[in-house]
């Protein structure tokens, strides 16, 4: 069916809308979060989003088919894994093995490049004139400024109206496209209504779009800037949160589609009306034609087939193992990792320093959704997964609230003082008068931090602070009303809090006399990614926060006394300490705010410190063998590269991230996932009701999926769905990258961050989770939650349950239904 320029508002806006839900919010770089960028498209198949991507914007679902016919090659996968996936498959691929990797190798290039074409694809075809790249340039500069966050001196853009009436305001005077060649262009934009849906509704008709064909062509134009497209998602993602509506993607996508009525109407191309009709004819062709490409299927066969390889490999190594039956005695000591795939390395090094140190593993903000105000600020983090509000506001304090206000003053004036400097090199005139008479100032700064002996930038917790108020700093749990929001935790909370942490810890008994809770962080420099690094669920930030209050709430008489009506009794000699775990240098250090160790615990914090520097030793080791260090001080080179800002890959990150294992610890304490599994410690058996399994079902199996596809999108389709080459990257706004001077803001991850120059240190395969629970009780959830359903049903992550043996027993295959693991 044509439209006309009939179509009514509340059409216009079911269209938007739908687009919008399939674009994957973005956050900043200074609160990076790995997002599922697939994220609006869970309620759909994999393979039929895939083919949905493929026809709308070529997005590629697979790495190419080489890459599979290497791993078949070199025995990552074999011919059985094929087979298996040709007979599972629903692609309509009717072909045996043989036959099928015989013409993967006849004919490895892609033949069939086929996606539907916007008017700007067009206009760019006919005369060579990059309209598409002048048109994503255009409205790139301008998101820069309507996003900035304080990184441009000079505001440029109206922040105080919505998204489409900045641009339009901004459009109606830009003489740049009339320059370009699109006369008229200010004067056409002022005829178009200020409401987006109005503008949008106009777009559409008079670009005569079928209504089979608008979903495909709104997300193919959408694709073309995923990037500031998926940062108005993010608004409105947080305001949802909020419980506010927001429209900031369709105002959005009301842009894109103004654009594109622009060049249809303005560009003076004779024959430009008669090619958009073939265009049109091609696009609705394409559209009609719903079987999926050959080239597309055989990949999806592939990586079907890969996953399984990946799967066999996995539950070979938990079933095959021999568990040795021991009496369960007290620990010396318990450390809480957060369950991030580089903590599986680490606490498998330290278990290995020292067998009376047990390690479990647990969400890294440990049930403590807390905004964290750090001293000298206004306004704090969210230090929380994002699909979490928080429910508290904590102040960091050095203990009295005089050394507070003489810090806060302190760090005040250096900052007022390091805006003057900034502001003085960045002028206009000044920048000039500063690099002659100055520049020879910082050359010995210049050489030391460009021999890593010193950092460029002081880490920013440090700043301004001595050795001895970094001792002393800690956190304030009892509430402050001087600020803008009352701060602390009432102590009926705090009791509620820390029961639903040690019950979802599924540690209820047997406390050792010293139990760390270890967060993690990362230290890089020179790094706009840096906070990827940090923990990619909460919003870019390290665990220390959230371990120091957790670790004071715990330490409390009256939290303690609490807890005995809950059935909880942790004994007077048990002590919980903060710890924060560095992923870049592997280096564990403990926080204790100013106090002395408890004297009856000073020896054993002693011989855990010695077995944490051990641990560290090894894991350097282990990781500098993965970033291909073979010569000299491996554990030094290592360290070094956190200070190094000349390098690209200061660590890996959560690249090989494949499976999510949740059960007690001595179901894997004998293996080795070489720093590529997420590790949870649950024990069903103390889960009455089943709350806790339901939690982990519904918030961390859903973030460890965000990464697990973060990094495959990243990985398989780095232009769309990943940041580029990280070395030609350029900050801007604050809010993310452009690759080299112009285009899209980048979206995920660098390609330095899953390809180390010569192979993938990420290789793209679906999660697997793997839990030790009743599988009818993991039904019940399914049934329970659509969202989580979808991930399972559609193949988006696969689902395993873990018998009483520890046995891998079971695979979910969709709808309810389970089948035996043979």
């Amino acid at each position: 069916m044509q439209l006309d320029q009939k179509i009514t508002l509340s059409e216009t806006s079911t269209f938007l809308n739908r687009t919008a839900k399939k674009i994957a919010p973005l956050w900043s770089l200074e609160n990076f979060v790995a997002v599922n960028p697939y994220l609006g498209m869970t309620h759909m198949e994999f393979s039929e989003a895939m083919d949905f991507l493929h026809k709308s914007s070529q997005v590629r679902a697979t790495l190419p088919v080489s890459f599979f016919l290497k791993a078949l090659k070199e025995g990552e996968m074999s011919r059985v894994h094929i087979a298996d996936a040709l007979e599972h498959n629903s692609y309509g691929l009717d072909i045996d093995t043989d036959s099928f990797i015989a013409r993967l190798i006849e004919n490895e290039e892609p033949n069939d490049a086929v996606f539907i074409r916007t008017m700007s694809d067009l206009a760019s075809e006919i005369n060579g004139k990059k309209w598409e790249r002048f048109l994503i340039d255009r409205i790139s500069f301008w998101a820069s400024a309507y996003f900035d966050n304080s990184q441009a001196i000079w505001d440029t853009s109206d922040k105080n109206t919505s998204l489409f009436a900045a641009w339009k305001k901004e459009a109606e005077v830009d003489l740049t496209p009339e320059a370009m060649g699109l006369k008229g262009f200010r004067n056409f934009i002022k005829t178009l209504p200020d409401d987006y849906r109005e503008a949008a509704s106009i777009a559409l008709a008079l670009l005569g779009l079928s209504e089979e064909s608008i979903d495909y062509y709104l997300i193919a134009l959408t694709m073309k800037m995923n990037g500031w497209a998926g940062f108005a998602a993010r608004i409105d993602w947080d305001e949802g949160l909020a419980e506010r509506s927001s429209h900031a993607v369709e105002e959005f996508i009301a842009i894109l589609l103004v654009w594109e009525l622009a060049l249809k109407e303005l560009l003076p191309y004779e024959n430009l009306e008669a090619q958009w009709k073939k265009t049109r004819k091609r696009n609705q062709e394409l559209l009609a034609d719903e079987t999926m490409s050959k080239r597309l299927a055989q990949q999806l066969v592939l990586q079907d087939a890969f996953d399984r390889a990946n799967q066999r490999s996995i539950i070979e190594k938990i079933n095959g193992q021999e568990h040795n039956v021991q009496d369960e005695v007290k620990p010396k000591a318990q450390a809480i990792f957060c369950i991030d795939v580089r903590s599986e390395l680490f606490r498998r090094n330290l278990e290995a320093a020292d067998a009376e140190i047990e390690t479990m593993g647990f969400a890294g903000f440990f049930a403590f959704p807390i905004k964290y105000v750090p001293i000298g600020h206004n306004e704090g983090a969210n230090q929380c997964p994002v699909l979490l509000n928080t429910s508290h506001t904590i102040k960091e304090s050095l203990g009295n609230e005089e050394d507070d206000q003489r810090m806060i003053g302190k760090r005040s004036l250096k900052e007022h003082v390091f805006k003057a400097w900034k502001s003085f090199k960045s002028g206009a005139i000044s920048c000039f008068g500063f690099v002659s008479p100055l520049g020879l100032y910082f050359l010995p700064k210049l050489l030391s931090d460009a021999f890593g002996i010193t950092r460029p930038l002081p880490r920013p917790e440090e700043n301004g602070l001595s050795g001895r108020q970094l001792a002393q700093k800690g956190i304030q749990l009892d509430g402050d009303a001087s600020m803008k929001e009352m701060s602390g935790i009432p102590l009926e909370e705090r009791i509620q809090m820390a029961a639903s942490a040690l019950k979802a810890m599924s540690l209820t008994e047997n406390f050792a006399n010293t139990v760390l809770i270890v967060g993690h962080g990362a230290s890089t420099v020179n790094n706009p990614h840096a906070t990827g690094l940090d923990c990619g669920a909460c919003g870019g930030h390290s665990g220390e926060a959230n371990a120091k209050v957790a670790a004071a709430v715990l330490n409390e008489t009256e939290v303690r006394r609490g807890l005995k009506d809950a059935g909880i009794h942790i004994p007077e000699t048990t002590y919980f300490i903060a710890a924060l775990h560095d992923t870049t240098t592997d280096e564990v250090n403990l926080f204790n705010s100013g106090k002395a160790w408890p004297a009856t615990h000073e020896k054993e914090i002693d011989e855990i410190k010695y077995a944490l520097k051990l641990a560290g030793e090894n894991a350097r080791k282990e990781r500098g063998a993965r970033m291909k260090i073979e010569k000299g001080d491996v554990g030094r080179q290592v360290l070094q590269r956190s200070k190094d800002w000349s390098q690209v890959r200061p660590e890996w990150g959560l690249a090989g991230c494949s499976s999510f294992i949740v059960a007690p610890r001595k179901r894997t304490a004998q293996l080795n996932f070489g720093g590529k599994a997420f590790m949870h410690s649950y024990d069903w058996k103390k889960d009455e009701g089943f709350g806790v399994l339901e939690l982990i079902m519904t918030a961390p199996m859903v973030v460890t999926s965000w990464i697990n596809l973060q990094y495959y999108a990243s990985a398989v389709d780095n232009k769309k769905f990943g940041s580029g080459n990280k070395t030609l990257h350029n900050v801007v706004g604050g809010a993310g990258v452009l690759e080299g001077f112009g285009g899209d803001l980048r979206v995920g991850l660098p390609w330095q961050s899953v390809h180390d120059g010569e192979q993938f240190q990420h290789q793209p395969q679906r999660l697997n989770v793997i839990i030790e629970a009743p599988v009818d009780e993991m039904s019940k959830i399914l049934e329970k939650h659509e969202s989580i359903r979808h991930l399972c049903d559609n193949q988006w992550i696969y689902l395993f349950g873990m018998n009483e043996q520890g046995k891998v027993a079971y695979k979910y295959i969709g709808d309810l239904q389970w089948e035996v693991v043979h």
